[in-house]
Formats: C-alpha cells, structure tokens, sequence
C-alpha cells in the first residue's frame, strides 16, 4: 500500500476532495438509509467556498498521486470541529482515517484547547480519540455522536 503523506488541501484539489467524498459518504449513507447527507449534495461550488473560509482547515492523506483520505476542521475560538473525515472505501481498515485525526493536531493554532468530533453514532467506536464525553440527538434517523478532547495543561490524561 505505500505509507500516506498528509498536507493541506487547496482549492486546486477540490474536485478530487468531492469524489473521494461521495464515495466514501455513499456507504455511511446506506448504514444510516438516508442518501441526502451533507457530504453528498455539498456542490463543487459550495465545497469551494467552503475550502477558501480563513476558519477552516482541511487536510488530505496522499498515497502516491492519488487522494486516499482528508478530514475537514472548522476552528471556532479555542474549539476545533473535526468533521468530513473520509476514506477511499478500498482503504478502509487499513488506518488512514485514525493517521488523519491525529495528524490534523499539527495543523490546529497554537491557542486551540478542545477538539469536538461529530460522528454518526455507529461510527465512533473507530475513533481513536475516545476517552471522550459525548452527547447524542437524533434528527430523523441518524443518529449523531459529538466526541470531545481536550487539548494542553487542563487535558489532564488526554494530552495530545
């Protein structure tokens, strides 16, 4: 398989981030039976603008040329929201969605304290940043998973 590389990802990607984004969206979205997630009628256009935001960072996990997994942070304050973590479905299993959660830390300011983590409830058991508090709402069928971490001096055994 290669070992991944991990960088951010400019707009210049941003065609290559949609495909990789559907396709790895479309087997959640048939766990949870509900094709209209965000991940999968987000367009080109709104994918874009979202990219170009100054509050948000996205990386991608290259395996040779090809964009094998990315996850998305919107940093609000001292909190990160870790959202959009997608793998290529062929590369499922293999670690690469764990490598981007904890390589996305290197990319978080300096002044950031807490990592927020939204995930659909049977997907959380894969996080690896579990050793976190959580608070479940169910809007239709899908239920959603907010994971926290805290970050720094006050993390106590949860110290990145």
């Amino acid at each position: 398989m290669g070992e991944p590389r991990f960088d951010l990802l400019g707009v210049e990607h941003a065609g290559e981030l949609l495909t990789l984004r559907r396709a790895a969206f479309v087997t959640e979205a048939q766990l949870y039976g509900d094709p209209n997630l965000p991940a999968l009628t987000q367009t080109l256009e709104e994918l874009i603008a979202d990219m170009e935001r100054p509050d948000v960072v996205t990386i991608g996990a290259w395996i040779g040329p090809r964009l094998v997994g990315s996850i998305r942070v919107e940093l609000e304050g001292e909190r990160a929201n870790l959202g959009r973590l997608a793998v290529v479905p062929d590369l499922h299993g293999k670690g690469i969605g764990s490598r981007l959660l904890m390589e996305i830390l290197a990319y978080l300011p300096d002044q950031t304290k807490e990592v927020l983590v939204f995930t659909g409830q049977d997907a959380r058991t894969t996080l690896p940043l579990v050793d976190l508090s959580e608070d479940d709402e169910e809007p239709g069928t899908l239920t959603e998973a907010y994971l926290r971490r805290l970050l720094g001096e006050d993390a106590g055994g949860a110290q990145a």
